[in-house]
């Protein structure tokens, strides 16, 4: 199966719009989209989600992501992966990577793991 992205809800959708631009048949979707889960829905959840549906998460929690995915395993569940962005996001190196990725990452490269973009 090919990568695909669920952005979380606080990213600017500017980034599907970019990726789109940059990989045109890849799937992205974000949190509020119709068929995804509504905005406001728990980390939990959105992991359970994930792994139901096959998505990478794409997001910008890095405080309490780690606990979430930890506990996630904990319950014998599992997870594509998450892509958590570096502060000070720079939108353009992530967009490369989150492209990079996609073309070229193993299917289960980033399976039960927080890797973090941009790459460097």
């Amino acid at each position: 199966m090919p990568i695909q992205y669920l952005l979380d809800e606080n990213l600017p959708p500017l980034y599907r719009e970019q990726l789109l631009r940059y990989k045109s048949d890849l799937v992205v979707r974000i949190i509020g989209d119709e068929g995804v889960l509504p905005t406001g829905t728990l980390d939990p959840e959105i992991l359970c989600w994930c792994e139901n549906n096959g998505f990478l998460l794409v997001t910008n929690n890095r405080r309490s992501m780690p606990v979430h995915l930890a506990e996630h395993l904990e319950m014998g569940r599992h997870i594509p992966g998450i892509l958590v962005l570096r502060r000070p996001v720079d939108i353009g190196r992530v967009l490369a990577d989150l492209v990079l990725i996609a073309e070229a990452a193993e299917e289960d490269e980033y399976f039960d793991l927080i890797s973090y973009v941009p790459l460097i």
